[in-house]
């Protein structure tokens, strides 16, 4: 493994950029929150109709064509797909859910612990042992089957169609929604959230920077490496929100979070848990579709689709708590991954080969 000093460097940027979007209009403990911001996406794109949480997010526009741009000059571009679609559709729908659960990706809940949101320590315990259950498939041979060449062509729409939302949020047609109050209507100028978007896209697509990986890693193998970039992140959130004051110690009264420890829990281990089988964190989803991974813009798609689901529904937790709804949905999506989890692991292979030898004796 190479020197940490990169990704530490980029860990430090994206804190830094973190408390800066904060402080030019985004909601606290929220500088970056990639399933916030997709939520916010599917709202502004009219996927789901709850008017506090509508905006097509400039960031996640900037992070993907960062990423794009760096993939091509460093020579990582390569259209590629064909790795169990729509298994990586339906995990992607409920590593969202999960999410929103919480309240936030795994990157928001490193934001909300250097804010310090006690509730996010629950999270984070609960992500930990989402992604031990996802090593424990590794382990036992889970794989979603290898990837395929596609014509570079193919590669090229994820950008594009990131192209496209940048022009329907400067354009502001009829069509296109716009949050009025909520964490929707709390954000950075465009120009400044886009190239923060930009700057973060490039630094992650060169450091492989990955949460879940990090954990996976640091589990599996003792290696520290990954997971140093996001303790940077930690370290330089929280030296901003110490000096700028937004620093909140404790359980309650907490920006866009609620104080159900069992249902944090849950939500973040059913999103560690389906990050683990993707293969990444929703980050590093972003950044590989950017690559010309299209399995990865499935996700991506299934994250966006996801977040409309859960506000359609009434899926996604409040300030106030969990909905009814949305525990059932977290209690199936970890029954529905943890069989996929098995179904698609050697061993799951071996007995279902063992008992075709059996039906033909």
């Amino acid at each position: 493994m190479g020197s940490k000093k990169p990704i530490i460097l980029t860990g430090a940027l994206i804190g830094t950029l973190a408390v800066a979007l904060v402080k030019f209009g985004n909601p606290i403990n929220m500088g970056i929150c990639i399933v916030c911001f997709i939520r916010d996406t599917a709202g502004g794109l009219g996927l789901h109709r709850a008017g506090a949480v509508q905006y097509i997010r400039p960031e996640i526009i900037g992070i993907a064509l960062g990423a794009f741009l760096a993939a091509l000059r460093g020579g990582d571009f390569n259209a590629r797909g064909g790795s169990a679609p729509f298994t990586r559709f339906l995990v992607g729908i409920f590593v969202v859910i999960g999410s929103l659960m919480f309240l936030g990706c795994p990157l928001r809940m490193v934001l909300r612990l250097a804010g310090g949101d006690l509730n996010a320590l629950l999270g984070l315990l609960g992500f930990a042992a989402g992604i031990y259950g996802g090593v424990w498939f590794l382990n036992n041979g889970f794989t979603l089957k290898r990837t395929y060449s596609l014509p570079r062509t193919e590669g090229y729409l994820f950008p594009a169609l990131q192209l496209a939302f940048l022009g329907l949020l400067v354009a502001k047609p009829e069509f296109i929604f716009f949050s009025t109050e909520g964490p929707g209507a709390s954000y950075a100028p465009l120009i400044i959230s886009l190239a923060a978007g930009v700057i973060i896209g490039l630094a992650a697509q060169r450091t492989r920077l990955c949460m879940v990986g990090g954990l996976r890693d640091l589990i599996m193998f003792k290696d520290t490496h990954l997971i140093s970039g996001f303790l940077a992140i930690f370290v330089v959130a929280l030296t901003g929100s110490l000096l700028g004051g937004s620093f909140n110690l404790g359980l309650a009264d907490q920006p866009v979070a609620h104080a159900d420890g069992l249902w944090n829990f849950l939500g973040m281990m059913l999103a560690g848990l389906g990050s683990v089988l993707l293969g990444g964190c929703p980050l590093r989803q972003l950044i590989l579709g950017a690559e010309g991974n299209i399995d990865s813009v499935i996700t991506f798609m299934g994250m966006l689709v996801g977040a409309a689901f859960a506000h359609n529904f009434g899926l996604a937790a409040s300030a106030a708590g969990p909905t009814a709804n949305g525990r059932i949905a977290v209690l199936l999506g970890l029954v529905l991954l943890l069989a996929l989890g098995f179904f698609h692991s050697e061993r799951a292979m071996e007995v279902r080969m063992e008992g075709d030898v059996n039906l033909h004796v």
